[in-house]
């Protein structure tokens, strides 16, 4: 623990400061796959009931038609964003017949491509784009890998935090170009550190066969008749099993500033990769992707941490990032439990917020090349064998057993857990550090090795998790929702049914035209 981080919480920690800590802003994106009662993927259209997935602000879909995607406000309160995805959950099961949600991020039994049907947004072009974007990434990668679920966690601190935090840094320049470095700062930081949050929260350490189909991979262990994956694994969503890309490898994209990110993306945007350009732009009046670049667009890297500043109409997210600066950070390594009813817990967030905050607080000097093969190989053993006794990580290129490292993180955090406990006037943060704890203590405590457990007991994990969807829709179905919150939900869906008509109906371009601009702009 240096001697800065530990005067900037002390200066922290005076009474007058104590409110800044209060107000942390978060949102959750939380997927997950309808799935029917013989645990496949529902080929049925998205509810119109849902609303339209183009335009609704908390109920979309992601990849496919049957992924859907529900989104919190930005909330200063945790459980408000807990109530709010609880919300939508039961909102969304009354509205379906004879479908589950899924809650597990690797997904149900597949029967190849074909059994995942892409999303569909209607006939604007904007909605043609979304389409044709997905179906780039279904000739690129396939469309099993872009089946899988996760949770996405954003995350910020209130305006009236930065100017206190850049006279703590001894900063005297542009306010926001302050911000967006010390957001560049936090994820070097969430980088080197994400294989603690891999472990603690990874809940894929299994799958259904038919998800690697004829591809048997070597790499996994056969732990029943229709289930595969690995004694100690901890998220199998996060190994090149789940998400890979040959192209993305060869990208070295900059985390030490804002102009050196840009700069990598864009560049990344506009090169072409043999590959692509052989699946073909345009063929026979049907696209097959937005263009043959190694991204099509910015969401097709595939990043645990992105930087984030909220679009304008048209707006393209690195532009945004350039003309605004970072508003907030968005963390994508975080699979969902299938032990939770949501898939995310208040005491999950209150950790969260632990480590992110000592991610921006504490020394953040730009990666090394040995880091960066560091973080690689960290990140490959947490995923693959994490629960594995004497396991050992890397720093600074040294072996390092797991427990010490893990141990030496979390004792870092306690002074923070502390810190936003007496600002908040609780013990949620602190409880759940010690919770995180007694996992590096206990491995048989972690999401993975509880779900393994019934794996191990017999149970296939397709027939595991339908019997959980089962009952989180009863727990949902039980509890109900409030007349005023239904009609709300009802209301929110017909205006965004209303707002895709007006889109579709405001268009002045063909799709070749308003893709011809996308690509150049």
């Amino acid at each position: 623990m240096s001697d800065l981080y530990q005067t900037r919480l002390q200066r922290l920690s005076a009474s007058e400061n104590l409110p800044l800590l209060t107000h942390i802003q978060r949102g959750i994106e939380k997927e997950g796959l309808r799935v029917t009662s013989q645990a496949t993927v529902a080929q049925t259209k998205h509810p119109q009931a849902l609303g339209s997935p183009l335009t609704h602000g908390s109920i979309t879909t992601d990849y496919s038609e049957a992924l859907l995607e529900f989104i919190t406000p930005v909330s200063q309160q945790v459980n408000d964003s807990i109530d709010y995805l609880t919300d939508l959950h039961k909102f969304t099961l009354s509205q379906l017949e004879g479908e589950y949600l899924w809650p597990a991020s690797m997904p149900c039994q597949l029967a190849g491509d074909e059994s995942i049907p892409i999303a569909e947004y209607g006939s604007s072009n904007i909605a043609q784009l979304k389409n044709v974007y997905r179906q780039g990434l279904g000739h690129r990668y396939g469309r099993t890998m872009q089946s899988i679920a996760g949770i996405h966690y954003n995350f910020s601190m209130p305006d009236d935090f930065w100017p206190y935090c850049q006279q703590l840094w001894g900063n005297k320049g542009d306010i926001q170009t302050f911000k967006s470095q010390r957001y560049f700062d936090l994820i070097r930081n969430f980088r080197r550190h994400s294989w603690l949050l891999i472990y603690l929260f990874g809940a894929s350490p299994a799958l259904d066969s038919s998800f690697v189909g004829d591809n048997k991979s070597d790499k996994l262990s056969k732990l029943g008749k229709h289930t595969l994956g690995l004694p100690f694994a901890t998220s199998l969503r996060m190994s090149d099993i789940g998400y890979q890309s040959k192209a993305q490898s060869e990208l070295n994209i900059s985390y030490n500033n804002l102009e050196s990110y840009i700069e990598g993306m864009e560049q990344a945007m506009k090169r072409h990769y043999p590959d692509y350009e052989h699946i073909g732009v345009k063929v026979d009046d049907s696209y097959r992707q937005l263009n043959a670049n190694i991204l099509q667009i910015e969401n097709e890297y595939y990043s645990e941490i992105r930087p984030k500043r909220i679009t304008q109409a048209g707006e393209k997210p690195v532009a945004a990032l350039r003309k605004r600066g970072v508003e907030y950070v968005e963390v994508r390594i975080l699979d969902t439990n299938p032990l939770l009813p949501v898939g995310i817990d208040e005491q999950q967030i209150h950790f969260l917020d632990t480590f992110l905050l000592y991610c921006l607080l504490s020394d953040s000097p730009e990666l090394s090349t040995v880091e960066q093969e560091d973080i690689k190989f960290n990140q490959q053993q947490v995923i693959l064998q994490g629960r594995k006794p004497s396991l050992s990580l890397k720093k600074n290129g040294e072996l390092i057993g797991f427990d010490i490292r893990a141990n030496e993180l979390l004792a870092d955090m306690v002074a923070i857990a502390n810190l936003l406990d007496t600002a908040h006037g609780n013990k949620s943060h602190s409880k759940a550090l010690t919770v995180q704890i007694n996992k590096v203590e206990n491995s048989e405590l972690t999401p993975s090795a509880i779900l393994m457990q019934a794996i191990e007991k017999g149970n296939e994990f397709t027939d595991s998790m339908l019997s959980q969807a089962k009952e989180h829709q009863a727990h949902f179905t039980k509890s109900g929702l409030s007349a005023t919150k239904v009609a709300q939900l009802q209301l929110a869906a017909k205006k965004s049914l209303r707002l895709q008509k007006q889109l579709e109906a405001s268009d002045e371009s063909s799709f070749d035209v308003f893709l011809q601009r996308h690509n150049a702009s």
